[in-house]
C-alpha cells in the first residue's frame, strides 16, 4: 500500500457559490489480491485530512475503465449534475461525456478501478448498459443478500472495507460465471500499450474477426466501440504528457500522440475534458488519477 498527502483547492461549481479555501486530502492506491487482478486494476482511498464541509465538484475523466465508489452518507453525500443524491455505494460504467459529481461534506471514499473489459464478467450484464451512467449496488441481487453498504459502514478500518469489497466482487464473479473474454482483453491491452496509436483494422485482422464482430464484442464487454476506446487511450496519453509538463508547445503533444495537428488535439481534448488543454490546467487540480477536482 502506498500513500501521499497533497494540497488541493476546494472547488465550487456555479451552482454552489463562489467561496474557496484550501483542503488537505490523502490518497492511497491499493493493489488487488492476486485472484482479482484480471478484473480489478486497483482499489483506492481518498480522505479529508482537515475538517471541511464546503461542496466540492469533481470531474470524472474518460479513462477506459468502469469503477465503484463507496462514500458513507453520514460524512458526506455525492450528488450528480442534476442535483440528485447518489447512493452510498454505486457502480459506474465507461465515462465518455463530460460530467461532474458533487460532494457535500467530508471525503471518506473507497473506490475500485476495474479492468476495461471486466464489467460483464463480474456483474453479468453488458457493459454498454452502464456507459455514462451509474447504478445503485443495492439493486444488484447478490448485494441484497450481502448488504454491502451495512458491512462497509460497520468495518473497523479501510483495510477491512477493501477485504469486504474483494469478497463481494469475488462472490459476484462466482455467481455469474462469465469468463473474461480473451479477445477483448487482448485488444484492450494492445490498444493501451500503444496509447491508442494502433491500427484497429490490423488488430481486427490479427484476431481474425469481422468488423461487426469486433464492434459487438467491444460494446458488450467494454461498453464502447474500439475506435472510441482507442481515442480515450490517446487522450489519456496526451493528458499525462500535459500534466507532467513534458512539452514545449501544444503541437509537441499533438505530434507525439498522433493527432493531425494542434487544432485536432485541442478539439479532441476538449471533447473528453470539457476544457481546452490550457484551460484544464487552470481549472482543475488532480486528486486521484482521472478524477480531478474542478476549480472555480
Amino acid at each position: 500500500m502506498t500513500g501521499e498527502s497533497l494540497r488541493i483547492q476546494n472547488p465550487l461549481s456555479q451552482f454552489y457559490g463562489s467561496a474557496t479555501r484550501r483542503l488537505e486530502m490523502k490518497f492511497e492506491q491499493i493493489q488487488p489480491p492476486y485472484h482479482l487482478k484480471e478484473f480489478v486494476r486497483y482499489f483506492w482511498k481518498l480522505q479529508s485530512i482537515c475538517t471541511d464541509s464546503l461542496p466540492k465538484a469533481l470531474g470524472p475523466l474518460a479513462d477506459g475503465c468502469p469503477g465503484l465508489i463507496f462514500q458513507p452518507s453520514e460524512q458526506g453525500v455525492f450528488y450528480d449534475q442534476n442535483h440528485k443524491e447518489l447512493p452510498q455505494v454505486f457502480l459506474y460504467g465507461q465515462t465518455v461525456k463530460r460530467t461532474a459529481i458533487y460532494l457535500i461534506g467530508k471525503f471518506n471514499a473507497i473506490g475500485v478501478c476495474f479492468q476495461p473489459n471486466s464489467l460483464k464478467s463480474i456483474f453479468g450484464f453488458s457493459a454498454n448498459e452502464l456507459t455514462d451512467s451509474c447504478l445503485d449496488v443495492s439493486l444488484i441481487s447478490q448485494s441484497k443478500k450481502i448488504n454491502l453498504s451495512e458491512q462497509l459502514l460497520n468495518a473497523s478500518s479501510s483495510v477491512d472495507q477493501i477485504e469486504i469489497l474483494s469478497s463481494f466482487l469475488f462472490s459476484e464473479i462466482q455467481k455469474y460465471d462469465v469468463r473474461i473474454d480473451g479477445i477483448t482483453r487482448y485488444a484492450t491491452t494492445q490498444i493501451m500499450k500503444c496509447n491508442g496509436k494502433l491500427s484497429l483494422r490490423e488488430l481486427q485482422i490479427d484476431m481474425d474477426l469481422s468488423e461487426r464482430s469486433f464492434e459487438r464484442r467491444f460494446n458488450q464487454y467494454v461498453g464502447i466501440s474500439p475506435k472510441l476506446f482507442s481515442n480515450i487511450c490517446r487522450f489519456q496519453a496526451s493528458l499525462n504528457q500535459l500534466k507532467s509538463n513534458n512539452y514545449t508547445n501544444l503541437s509537441d503533444i499533438a505530434f507525439d500522440n498522433g493527432y493531425a495537428d494542434q487544432s485536432h488535439f485541442i478539439r479532441a481534448f476538449k471533447e473528453f475534458a470539457g476544457y481546452s488543454p490550457l484551460q484544464f490546467q487552470k481549472h482543475s487540480s488532480a486528486v486521484i488519477q482521472d478524477f480531478p477536482v474542478l476549480l472555480k
